[in-house]
């Protein structure tokens, strides 16, 4: 589909922010291998998250209830099926990555693939480590598809965590591995705050664990087993960057639902960086307030996106509108998403004629004239590149179109929707 966006003067109102992806992912795998029967209030629905609860059936859980307030998951126990069926995953590389793992702990072949973007996501850190953990790996270039066979054994492993979605793999699966202990040494490690939304699940269900102070490395007892829980799913940060960077850009203010700023989620780090850029946050209660630069948003020198990298996108889109040159560093990790999000963002925010320079990790952005040029843009069918360029849309000189944008509904299902509440010009129509 595509998604045509007339500038817009002025949004108003408020958003309710839906659930984490990040948190109800893992929740789907701790339930899964839990005893008993856990529930998720308030999880995200969307794309990503039913490849989860896909594939968590295949694993041998039963997905009792699945309504948009509530899922209830009878887990497996630790007890897998002797014969699993192929999992695909769509394009949920969170999903492959974590599962992909907890199947090793089964005795028997796992197969797992996606779409053609899915395919292009990259495995083989992970998939060293797991076969230094004793699994067999089939895959002809370390991506999907691919063949796991357990069971995981203990030890010693060394993991490049380029993706941090790598170590919370291993993190997850290793405490219900038949033996002793298994050691994970890191040579490498992005996005620590994602690790430790992991480690907070694993202190939630009384998991034992030890690491060093700098996260390099972790020492995980096997032969532990996971409870069942109950839980709300806390609301998604790197969600609420969009509404923000709205605020930010069309200077109005915005109040953004729902939000915990005691989770552990990195992306809070952005309402961090728009207060240095010009923004007043205003927290009450479950409310928070965007009050957008009374002047220019000011931009900044060096925007380190490392421990928040799917920011990148939104961020680029703010950066576009202010007043200097930022430059977004250490974020190589963003060129292994769904996309090369540096290449992609690049290329589409230079057809509104924003002057940008892409460099290894991340890029140097100069706003051009405002308004930007109205053009066709690309989304590359990825979520947080659909609702970037949309959001910089409605500062156009002309209505524009952004393509594949079908893809929001991967986190951000109401996206369109929210945005036509506050008044944003979107329409959407077949290709």
């Amino acid at each position: 589909m595509k998604l045509e966006i007339q500038p817009t003067q002025t949004v108003a109102g408020e958003i309710i922010v839906p659930g984490s992806k990040s948190h109800t992912i893992r929740a789907v795998a701790m339930a899964t291998l839990a005893d008993g029967i856990s529930t998720l209030h308030y999880p995200l629905t969307s794309e990503d998250t039913r490849a989860a609860l896909t594939a968590a059936r295949a694993l041998g859980a039963e997905v009792l209830e699945c309504t948009e307030q509530c899922w209830r998951i009878r887990g497996n126990g630790g007890r897998f099926p002797s014969k699993i069926p192929p999992i695909d995953v769509a394009n949920s590389g969170t999903t492959l990555r974590i599962f992909s793992a907890l199947a090793t702990l089964a005795d028997t072949p796992v197969i797992f693939d996606g779409d053609a973007s899915l395919r292009t996501r990259p495995m083989t850190p992970l998939l060293q480590s797991l076969t230094q953990l004793g699994v067999h790996v089939e895959s002809t270039n370390g991506k999907a598809p691919l063949t796991l066979t357990g069971p995981l054994r203990g030890g010693d492993t060394t993991l490049e965590a380029v993706s941090s979605q790598f170590l919370t793999a291993l993190l997850f699966a290793a405490p219900l591995a038949d033996t002793d202990e298994t050691r994970i040494h890191l040579s490498l490690l992005n996005e620590k705050p994602y690790i430790q939304i992991t480690l907070d699940w694993l202190n939630r269900l009384n998991i034992k664990y030890e690491m060093s102070d700098d996260m390099m490395m972790f020492r995980i007892p096997g032969r532990q087993r996971y409870t069942s829980f109950e839980r709300t799913i806390p609301a998604d940060f790197s969600t609420a960057t969009f509404p923000l960077v709205t605020a930010m850009i069309m200077h109005a203010p915005l109040t953004i639902r729902n939000l915990d700023f005691t989770d552990s989620q990195g992306d809070k780090a952005v309402f961090k960086i728009a207060t240095q850029m010009g923004a007043t946050i205003i927290h009450e209660g479950d409310t928070t307030t965007v009050l957008p630069p009374k002047g220019p948003i000011r931009a900044l020198p060096a925007l380190d996106l490392n421990d928040t990298p799917d920011a990148l996108p939104a961020l680029a889109v703010l950066a576009s509108f202010a007043e200097g040159t930022t430059r977004i560093v250490n974020t190589p990790q963003a060129r292994l998403k769904e996309t090369d999000r540096i290449a992609c963002m690049t290329a589409e925010l230079r057809k509104m004629g924003i002057e940008i320079e892409e460099t290894p990790d991340g890029m140097i952005i100069t706003p051009g004239k405002s308004p930007l040029k109205a053009t066709r843009l690309c989304g590359y069918a990825d979520h947080r590149i659909v609702m970037a360029l949309s959001i910089a849309a409605l500062r156009a000189d002309g209505v524009s179109e952004v393509d594949t944008a079908e893809a929001a509904m991967v986190t951000y299902p109401d996206f369109v929707k929210d945005m036509q509440k506050l008044g944003a010009k979107f329409k959407l129509f077949q290709d």
